[in-house]
């Protein structure tokens, strides 16, 4: 509920109304927080792949709860790669195709699956053409695509599918602060 003044107050249930919008928050201090310790093209290429596989995840096993649990999967994913000798981005899509034959499998809803299944392919090429291109050109590209998965992020909060409008949301406020802040220290730099 807003005052006459537009000034926040408290919902129906009590609540201050900021409350309802912790995703925004917890999403806005990660970015603050990368940006605050230095972004490398690395990192912002991971939080790329990591953010679509949470994606992929929810569609392929049709849970959108799955996301959230994604992110903490995926960025064990990462480190586990990087621990057995493979590459961080071997590791994503050797997730990502066991995620995809579980979808086949259990025949979850096509359309969200190859959806997802795109996105990947799609933000996980140029996060990786990021990290192996001219370092300042693969920290615009990286934040270019981090940027760019907002869309993706603003689309599924508005049809509220695939994944929860709370980590729809939490990626919005990750994605651009993060991404334009990759593509603005790469260009100072």
């Amino acid at each position: 509920m807003n005052t006459a003044r537009g000034e926040a107050t408290a919902d129906a249930s009590g609540r201050p109304a900021i409350l309802h919008r912790w995703p925004s928050a917890v999403g806005l201090a990660a970015a603050v927080g990368s940006l605050a310790t230095g972004v490398e093209r690395k990192a912002v290429a991971v939080t790329i792949c990591v953010a679509a596989l949470c994606y992929l995840g929810a569609a392929a096993l049709d849970k959108p709860w799955v996301a959230w649990a994604a992110i903490p999967g995926g960025s064990l994913v990462v480190v586990v790669s990087e621990v057995i000798g493979l590459v961080w981005w071997a590791g994503i899509g050797i997730a990502a195709l066991a995620l995809i034959a579980i979808g086949l499998l259990t025949k979850v809803s096509r359309p969200p699956l190859t959806a997802q299944t795109l996105a990947l392919i799609g933000f996980g090429a140029l996060a990786v053409v990021g990290v192996y291109v001219a370092p300042r050109a693969g920290l615009a590209l990286a934040g270019v695509a981090l940027a760019s998965h907002s869309v993706w992020d603003v689309i599924h909060y508005r049809r509220d599918q695939v994944v929860p409008r709370s980590l729809a949301e939490f990626c919005v406020l990750l994605d651009v602060p993060l991404g334009a802040g990759a593509v603005i220290l790469a260009i100072l730099d």
